[in-house]
């Protein structure tokens, strides 16, 4: 089944819902039902609240209409008709009038005595729906239009696949994904926590987290300083003028904290590629300066939905790996290719196999791109060339290039198969003509400068989310917040354990000891919930070997090792980054 053939699939699903729905509750106002990955969703509102048990009932309801051979009729309407058609729905009623006043096609699709405002597509008929293949799977509160001074609406959650094997995999998928859910594992494994009083979004991250967050920020710095990218510092708040001269005051002028001094008012800086191209900009460039490469790992701030909200996957406070490149229209490939290079080992050291698109402009509409077509072509070929080099297969999408220029997205897939967009190469022509950037030529006469944005890992936060599912929070020793678990099996053991511990810190290493007044089960059994890599349980019989007796992390043997030999093993896992 084609990936349209789906689609319609899915936002037909969501029409039979609706009419299920308006059957059982009459006087229900509909808000939209889009497709969304996996499957769909409607927004109602609705007389009564529903319930997660009510919805057996709706989807039996769903394969009974289906089994009716219903079609969907697309039906074409003038203004005035569809405001009967919509009167007294005043969700449908601000969507069409948004359609007249931009004159767009209005139309709306009819199955049986349902009739709905909408685009489509949609199937011909409910034939073309196997039964066994979807699935109502959830509720949520969601306001509409996403605005949280309007109304809330109940949404439904659906998932549609083209047949039970896939609808069961994923189900199974799906299963797997909530016993590693990030926000569990984070408070079980004691990595982050929130606070009413700090407030939504902005996560707290305990010693656990803490560790982790600084390992994957020092080996993006490693990985960077490998590649001479520079490191900057920049504050975290600017003037608003900053952002109005950049651009970016019209698209996140909604998203920003105000920070009022005593004389000046200021804001939290949504991103920082302007302060980055200030730094550029603070010194005369010569054509043997370039590339300029600036990196650094900092905070940024979104004042995001309190709705849209969600663990580490959806923050206020927003700590991202961010490069900002200066190089000439010569340079972009070599400066290109390093940074691919570069994003290429960071998933690789995951166990994230990357899919990658090649945004480009759209080839019929070039007058919406800023910069010219010699400069264009010759950077969206550079960017194939790049590709065609490493022996990529790449996506081409046309007309989904930013106007600023084109860009390479990587998509890590993860170990239960989703696909998380995470790192970008970005051309940017737009901030260095905003800004008047330039530098001294070969020739003495003065020239525009690219920029190219890259992403690694992009959100810190986000990335740990994901990797914390990824792994089931059972991360590699390199990234584990403990290492090695000391367990002494009564009190005249802990200090032995405590020099043990001493020793193997002194070695790198991050120990724990557990000196509890518990049975060594209870340790052992902490030990393991914590996900903790290696054990090392020390009673009468250790305290006076020269060996270690090790447990591994989901083992439950005991590997008897000399201490020495040990730390060589770990280290080298530790030094490669193995992910073993």
């Amino acid at each position: 089944m084609t990936k349209d053939q789906i689609e319609k699939i899915r936002h037909s699903l969501s029409h039979l819902m609706a009419m299920a729905v308006m059957e059982r509750f009459p006087q229900t106002k509909l808000g939209i039902g889009p497709t969304i990955d996996n499957g769909f969703y409607y927004d109602f509102d609705l007389p009564e609240k529903i319930t997660d048990d009510m919805l057996p009932n709706l989807e039996r309801r769903m394969k009974q209409l289906i089994k009716k051979n219903i079609s969907f009729e697309r039906v074409s309407s003038t203004a005035e008709e569809a405001t009967k058609i919509v009167k007294g729905n005043p969700y449908k009623e601000e969507l069409l009038a948004e359609l007249i006043k931009e004159k767009k096609p209005i139309t709306f699709y009819r199955s049986a005595n349902f009739i709905d405002l909408c685009g489509g597509p949609h199937i011909n008929s409910t034939n073309e729906i196997d039964t066994q293949s979807f699935k109502l799977v959830s509720l949520a509160g969601a306001y509409w239009r996403g605005d949280e001074k309007r109304p809330q609406l109940q949404r439904i959650y659906g998932v549609a696949f083209s047949s039970k094997q896939e609808l069961d995999e994923y189900l199974a998928m799906k299963e797997e994904a909530e016993k590693r859910e990030h926000r569990r594992l984070g408070q079980e494994l004691e990595l982050f926590a929130f606070s009413d009083l700090v407030g939504p979004g902005l996560p707290l991250f305990l010693p656990n987290g803490t560790i982790l967050m600084n390992e994957l920020a020092t080996y993006l710095d490693e990985l960077k300083g490998q590649y001479n990218y520079e490191p900057v510092d920049i504050p975290h708040i600017a003037k608003s003028d900053l952002y109005k001269k950049s651009g970016h005051w019209d698209k996140f002028k909604n998203d920003i904290f105000f920070v009022k001094g005593k004389s000046e008012e200021f804001v939290l800086k949504p991103m920082n590629c302007p302060h980055h191209v200030m730094i550029y900009s603070a010194l005369p460039r010569s054509y043997r300066d370039l590339p300029v490469r600036l990196a650094e790992t900092t905070k940024m701030y979104r004042d995001e939905q309190t709705g849209e909200l969600m663990g580490l996957s959806r923050v206020r406070s927003i700590t991202i790996d961010d490069t900002h490149i200066f190089c000439r229209a010569d340079q972009i490939l070599n400066e290109a290719e390093g940074a691919f290079d570069i994003i290429s080992k960071f998933n690789k050291t995951f166990g994230f196999p990357i899919k990658v698109e090649l945004s480009v402009r759209d080839p019929k509409n070039h007058d919406k791109y800023l910069g010219g077509d010699s400069v264009w072509n010759k950077s969206e070929a550079t960017l194939k060339k790049l590709l065609t080099k490493h022996k990529v297969k790449y996506t081409v999408h046309e007309g989904e290039a930013a106007f600023y220029g084109p860009k390479i997205d990587f998509k890590a897939t993860d170990s239960l198969g989703r696909s998380w967009q995470l790192s970008t190469i970005q051309l940017d022509f737009n901030l260095p003509d905003r800004f008047k950037l330039e530098y001294t030529d070969k020739d003495g006469k003065k020239s525009q400068p690219v920029m190219i944005h890259i992403a690694v890992a992009g959100s810190i936060e986000r990335f740990l989310s994901i990797l914390i599912e990824h792994y089931g929070g059972a991360f590699p020793v390199w990234l584990s917040p403990v290492q090695v678990q000391i367990i002494p099996v009564g009190s005249d053991h802990i200090k032995p354990s405590e020099k043990l511990s001493e020793e193997l810190r002194s070695a790198g290493l991050r120990v724990k000891v557990d000196s509890a007044n518990e049975t060594v089960g209870n340790k052992i059994r902490k030990a393991i919930k914590l996900k903790t890599p290696y054990m090392l349980v020390i009673g009468d019989k250790e305290a006076k070997s020269t060996k270690l007796h090790v447990r591994a992390r989901g083992s439950k043997d005991v590997k008897t090792v000399s201490k020495s030999a040990w730390i060589k093993e770990v280290f080298a896992q530790i030094k490669s980054r193995s992910i073993n």
